[in-house]
């Protein structure tokens, strides 16, 4: 079942700080939306969806939508209201800071049909927070994570790699807590120097260096492994190429791939095929040409960007040919292979595999 966004822009809305890192106008790619605007926003994406058994959310993002005046939220959620009383959207979601959580707020979102609340965590280290402006600790976090829950709304956290103060080590430590949160949903985003923001300012002076596009690839594989182990859906890496987020002057540095989701992806089919491999010629001996397999809608993760994939392992392990061939079948992310005479694969890697032998 697909599922779609229709995305509400409110940037810099009922934020109490200015992160060192924010700079939302870029970001979001244009400016506050209106209440006047909502229908008009979302009867327009409505005409684009065909498909009628499509789950459809309104999705309020940008600011903390929680921290805004009162009656301002009332309003933008009763503009959305009658479309989920008449099913033409089954969900509304919204961000908001970890500190802008209270029962009274979450009353009020669920009287107004509200389903999902993602926090923008960033980060469960103090010393990161502090160091980004974020103006709240990690308890804060875990309290306002707890009470989402126990009032039946689906929890989202969105977190960030690279900020200043960070490293590989805190990063695991945080994936390791949000896994004991049990949020549904993670969003994982490298932190870019955005023109306009006192990182850029650190940057500048020599201050801050943001992660290379290889190391922010490497901890969020390894963020993920850990989530999808847990069975937490990781709903987004990187963040979306929006027009204005690529246009010149906008990114002064830091790890921004448009497709680095798929990057993300296409290194942990690698370390699969690669453990593959090395079983295959344990058991069967060493071979010069082998098959790959996978699942048809996972060759451009197996081949990687410009088949990167399949050069690199064919240069590791010193092989004349490395061929892929897709094999159908119920299940995905997984990895086979075999001699180039066999048909099917004669050692398989699944993920639920991959995760025992990484020893997570």
């Amino acid at each position: 079942m697909k599922h779609y966004n229709i995305p509400i822009f409110i940037p810099h809305l009922g934020c109490p700080f200015k992160c060192i890192f924010c700079n939302q106008k870029k970001i979001a790619s244009q400016e506050q939306t209106l209440v006047e605007g909502v229908v008009r926003i979302v009867e327009n994406h409505l005409q684009t969806i065909a498909d009628q058994d499509a789950q459809i959310e309104v999705a309020f993002f940008g600011g903390n939508f929680t921290a805004i005046d009162e009656d301002l939220q009332r309003a933008y959620l009763q503009a959305v209201y009658p479309f989920l009383k008449r099913n033409e959207i089954q969900g509304i979601r919204l961000s908001t800071r970890p500190d802008c959580i209270d029962l009274k707020k979450l009353n009020l979102l669920a009287e107004w049909g509200v389903n999902t609340i993602e926090l923008g965590v960033q980060s469960l280290n103090d010393e990161v927070l502090k160091a980004s402006c974020r103006g709240y600790k990690a308890e804060e976090v875990f309290k306002a994570c707890h009470l989402i829950k126990e009032q039946g709304f689906k929890l989202g956290i969105q977190l960030m790699i690279g900020l200043p103060g960070d490293e590989h080590e805190r990063d695991m430590e945080t994936a390791g807590i949000v896994v004991s949160l049990q949020p549904d949903m993670i969003r994982i985003y490298p932190t870019l120097v955005i023109a306009a923001t006192h990182l850029e300012t650190m940057y500048l002076r020599g201050e801050y260096q943001p992660l290379s596009l290889e190391e922010a690839v490497a901890v969020s594989k390894d963020m993920y492994v850990r989530f999808r182990k847990a069975d937490i859906d990781v709903i987004r890496m990187g963040l979306h190429p929006a027009e204005d987020l690529r246009s010149e002057g906008t990114i002064i540095a830091g790890p921004f791939h448009p497709s680095f989701g798929e990057l993300v992806e296409q290194e942990i089919f690698k370390e699969q095929a690669a453990e593959a491999i090395k079983r295959l010629f344990a058991v069967y001996g060493r071979q010069e040409e082998i098959i790959l397999f996978v699942h048809p809608r996972d060759l451009s993760k197996m081949s990687g960007q410009k088949r990167d994939n399949i050069y690199c392992l064919q240069e590791y392990f010193s092989l004349s040919k490395v061929a892929i061939k897709s094999l159908d079948g119920p299940e995905r992310d997984w990895v086979g292979a075999a001699g180039v005479s066999s048909a099917l694969p004669q050692e398989l890697i699944s993920r639920e595999r991959w995760y025992e032998l990484l020893g997570i």
